[in-house]
Parts: structure tokens; sequence; C-alpha cells
């Protein structure tokens, strides 16, 4: 295959992913930073949660730059699993309009609804429960389950919360931990903010804290760590979501704490971050950009800082 099919007619992705070329032109929206070392790669076909739209009997990806709905029923950047899905979900008797975030989990797929549509039919909820799903949900009510969704981490198994942040695919997020691990295996005690569901944070055998999560329940916007609770810790992580973590950041460059890895999804904020942290004392040292949102604009980055 040397072009998807769907591209130029979804707006699932920004770059043909299947193009020859893909690499190249991907890296070329790169923004200008001091990367180090070379670009990790996810092979197509690995994506194990996608947001669909539907209105109507429309079910599907946007068209780029509009509300029109292009029909999906197989997409090569996703896993076989949701794709097996997909016909079924098409052919649901949809009611308004809203997103379905499918994602596929250890034990089976998961489907989250979302609608300002508060309601579901008798025939909605009867054709829903016949899709081969573990559990599926509209505005986080259950319309069905059959078992509890998890995922696993390593060696460690956690129930998996409806609508909650997950790594686009199981390869990326392999070489992001592993990564991490790496960066702090010499470290004695370790921080992993914005822990979530503890893709690192059982790895590194670290203390966690999020709002919602593994680890400690703390808004780390509102309420980051203070100076007097980073000195205590050798290694900080921070995977923030794709606001940063500023915040975080000016109290980290008051401390003592001697090395942070930070891992961002969104290159314009950390860069604002890692302007903070370099003017505070730190130096960034590695700097590894991750294609884990295969297809799109979008950029994963792994990176240390150390002073």
């Amino acid at each position: 295959m040397k072009t998807c099919p769907l591209f130029g007619k979804c707006g699932g992705c920004k770059f043909d992913f299947a193009s020859p070329t893909y690499r190249g032109d991907k890296m070329s929206t790169l923004p200008a930073l001091p990367v180090t070392g070379n670009a990790i790669w996810t092979d197509a076909g690995n994506r194990r949660r996608a947001d669909f739209c539907f209105a109507g009997p429309q079910f599907g990806f946007y068209e780029s730059g509009t509300k029109n709905i292009v029909p999906i029923t197989n997409c090569p950047n996703l896993t076989p699993a949701i794709n097996n899905i997909l016909p079924k979900l098409a052919q649901l008797p949809w009611v308004g309009a809203g997103s379905c975030l499918i994602t596929e989990c250890d034990n089976g797929i998961d489907i989250a609804i979302s609608s300002p549509v508060p309601y579901i039919t008798p025939e909605f909820r009867a054709a829903a429960t016949k899709i081969p799903a573990i559990r599926i949900t509209w505005n986080d009510n259950i319309i069905n389950q059959t078992a509890t969704p998890t995922i696993t981490f390593g060696d460690k198994t956690v129930p998996y919360p409806t609508g909650a942040f997950l790594q686009p695919t199981r390869p990326s997020e392999s070489a992001l931990r592993q990564l991490v691990v790496d960066a702090t295996s010499s470290a004695r005690r370790v921080a992993d903010l914005f822990c979530g569901l503890g893709s690192f944070t059982f790895a590194t055998n670290a203390d966690g804290f999020d709002i919602i999560g593994t680890g400690v329940k703390r808004d780390l916007f509102k309420n980051p760590l203070t100076v007097g609770m980073l000195n205590t810790y050798d290694c900080v992580i921070m995977d923030p979501p794709r606001a940063g973590a500023m915040a975080q950041c000016h109290q980290l460059v008051k401390s003592t704490v001697p090395r942070i890895v930070y891992v961002s999804c969104n290159p314009q904020t950390f860069r604002r971050d890692a302007n903070i942290l370099t003017n505070g004392g730190y130096k960034l040292t590695t700097l590894t950009p991750v294609d884990q949102f295969t297809g799109s604009t979008h950029w994963e980055l792994f990176a240390i800082f150390e002073k």
C-alpha cells in the first residue's frame, strides 16, 4: 500500500502515513527544537483508540475543515479489533449528534459516547447491547457492560475509567516507558506528576500525583507540588496534558531536584516550559521526538533536564 485509501477524503489524518515520503513530510512540521536523538516512529495499524463522530444516521470521521461526515467502516491506522467492530457501530440507529470514543483495552472494546442529547431510544439501547463491546456508555451512563475494562502497564493491570487518557498506541507507550525507566534508573526517590493511570508510575516505583488516576488526588495546575515536597525527590517525571506544566515548572526551578524527565504531547507548551526550566538553572540534555500520533501533525517529546 503506497497510499491510504481514505487519505484526502476523511480528516482523520493530516499526512498519508502509507506514503513513502511520510516520515520526511512529518519531520518538516517539528518545531525548531534542539533534538539530540533520532525520532522514534510508530507503524500504522497500531492505534488503539479513536474518536468518531455521528449525526443522525451518519457515523465516521469529519471531512477535513467541514462538519460533513465521511463514513468509516475500516481504517488502516487502527487495530484489527477496532476495525472489526466499526461496521456494526455504523449500523446503529444513532440519535442526534455527538462523538464516539472507541478504546481497545486488554480484555475488549470500550465505547464512550458523548452527546448533547441526554437520552437514547429503546431501539438504540436494544441494538447497542448486541455490539461485541465489554462496556458502552452514553454521557457516562452505562448502556451495557459485561466486564470491567482493564489496561496493563508492564506487569501492572488497572481498571480503565470511561474516557480516561491513554497513550494511543502500545508500541509508542512501551518506547516512552523504556526511555523513562532508563532515565530514572539511578534515582532513589521519584515523583510522577500528571501520572494518569500509571503508565510510568509502576515501572519506576514512583509516587504518583494527579487529579484522577493511580496516585495522590492533586490538581497540579492549581496546586503544584511545593518546593519543600519536591526537595524530597531526586528525580521528577512530568507527563502533562497539552496545556503543559507551567505552574509546576515555576516551583521546580526553586527546588533542588537534580533531574526532570518531561514527556510532552505539545511542542508549543513544551517550549514555554523548557524556557522556564532552562532560565531557572536546568540544562536540556536529551530531546527525542516520538511519532505516536501516526498520520497527524502532533508529536510526543521525551526530554531530560538536569542541574
